[in-house]
């Protein structure tokens, strides 16, 4: 099952964020979609939320992106699972990732999120190219 770029996305950015220093920001942020779904699990995702923020600090210390990046797939199915049991919760999910979690990474790890939403609109004979990483353009005429 292919996991929705919303949900990886936040995902790494509640990781990413986890090392900050602004970290209770974005638990209570986070904890609130629970407590909308599932409030009798807020305790335990609280606890959980915890373990992890020591494991994310554990990785940072010794430069582990990988760990990182596991913790990050660990959390996105429990977004996920919120998501499917409350669809509704998908327009605060993305509040969530733009106005706390992303904010609070530190420079640049905004742009290493495992998962990325990209919008585009064209008109005309406009083109759009679009990354999430690097990209190579080796442009012809530009008919």
């Amino acid at each position: 099952m292919e996991m929705d770029p919303l949900v990886m996305s936040a995902a790494s950015a509640l990781v990413g964020s986890m090392a900050t220093d602004a970290w209770q920001q974005a638990r209570s942020a986070v904890l609130v979609l629970w407590q909308r779904t599932r409030p009798d699990r807020v305790p335990s995702v609280a606890g959980r939320l915890a373990e992890v923020r020591e494991d994310v600090r554990a990785a940072r210390e010794i430069d582990d992106r990988q760990a990182e990046e596991a913790l990050a797939h660990e959390w996105a199915p429990q977004l996920q699972q919120l998501l499917n049991a409350d669809p509704a919760l998908r327009q605060e999910l993305q509040r969530v990732l733009d106005e706390v979690l992303t904010p609070l990474l530190p420079t640049g790890a905004a742009a290493r999120r495992d998962g990325a939403t990209m919008q585009a609109r064209a008109g005309h004979h406009s083109r759009i190219y679009q990354a999430n990483g690097d990209m190579t353009f080796n442009g012809g005429s530009g008919d």
